[in-house]
């Protein structure tokens, strides 16, 4: 046998090991479309929170249970979880459709272990956030978001593509300096959430999906 039909061979297997192992069929476009939904529900809270004053000043916006600012804490609420639910509806329609076209099941033992290593992290970062809100300390609520995320996501990516692993990582680093600078929240999240996802999925998008 020739070199190059072993060379062959082996890239086949190799290919074929990934696939029974890794969930290969994640979206790159629903990463993007994710990151435009973050920015716009930013964008909504940003104008619910500080209204037309400059977008770079610091602000340190404290929410207490009484009059306006109980209300716009229920609003926000909603807001993210608008941009949760169509962020991972999407997710889901677009991953679907890449599973389809490579031939991967939807729901295997790959996609199970994707599941199961982010609702960890995720729930248990729900549940710290839920009590911060309740106890008042909005502050550091969107360092909470980015810093559990980023850690699902490094989870996660055990079982999918290396590069969720990198968005993680500077997820993580970006809920860091948020809780450095926490009236600057909202700005780390729109960054976080928005513009990396945008980036991270742009860039898997043009690596797997663009080839497939």
């Amino acid at each position: 046998m020739k070199q190059n039909e072993i060379q062959d061979e082996l890239t086949s297997i190799r290919s074929m090991m990934e696939r029974s192992s890794k969930f290969i069929s994640l979206s790159g476009l629903s990463g993007v479309l994710a990151g435009i939904y973050a920015l716009i529900g930013a964008g909504l809270a940003y104008s619910i929170i500080y209204g037309s004053g400059g977008f770079y000043n610091y602000r340190e916006y404290v929410i207490t249970d009484q009059g306006r600012s109980a209300a716009d804490l229920y609003t926000l609420i909603l807001i993210a979880l608008v941009v949760l639910i169509a962020s991972v509806a999407t997710c889901v329609v677009l991953t679907m459709r890449n599973a389809k076209k490579k031939n991967q099941p939807m729901w295997g033992n790959s996609s199970r272990q994707i599941l199961f290593n982010m609702a960890v992290p995720l729930i248990a970062g729900g549940a710290l956030i839920l009590i911060l809100i309740s106890r008042g300390y909005v502050g550091i609520v969107a360092s909470a978001t980015l810093i559990f995320y980023g850690l699902a996501l490094i989870n996660a990516s055990n079982f999918t593509f290396k590069d969720v692993k990198y968005l993680g990582i500077c997820e993580i680093v970006l809920g860091l300096f948020a809780a450095l600078l926490p009236g600057y929240g909202l700005l780390f999240w729109a960054v976080g959430f928005g513009i990396l996802h945008i980036v991270y999925g742009s860039i898997m998008y043009l690596k797997y999906d663009s080839k497939s």
